[in-house]
């Protein structure tokens, strides 16, 4: 795996509390570097285009880069990734503490939650 990487996504379908590991190519982290990059790559492959963002259809990422968890300074941030209501294009917002760094100890780059609760 390319470097700062765990290599594996794990998906969690709130609706029927299922979950699935997904193992992106190489090149998808080579290609799109850091959470946000990785992370609006995989909104654009899972959401269609004309998805309501407060619908079930949307979904939500945490997504951490390749220095989360390392000691370089501010590596504990990570990003989160959603489809807009207010402009129906991507958004992102930057934050920290140990959500990114646990997330990437666990062994995944990004968490994305799916659906909705029943």
């Amino acid at each position: 795996m390319v470097g700062g990487y765990a290599g594996k996504i794990l998906f969690v379908d709130l609706t029927t509390g299922s979950m699935r590991e997904e193992a992106p190519p190489e090149s998808l982290y080579r290609d799109f570097i850091g959470g946000t990059g990785l992370g609006v790559r995989i909104l654009y492959e899972h959401i269609k285009p004309k998805a309501d963002p407060l619908g079930p259809e949307n979904i939500l990422g945490f997504v951490t880069g390749p220095l989360t968890a390392t000691p370089t300074p501010g590596s504990g941030r990570y990003m989160v990734v959603t489809k807009s209501p207010l402009t129906g294009a991507w958004a992102d917002s930057n934050s920290g503490g140990s959500l990114g760094p646990e997330l990437k100890w666990a062994g995944y780059d990004a968490v994305f939650f799916l659906r909705r609760c029943p």
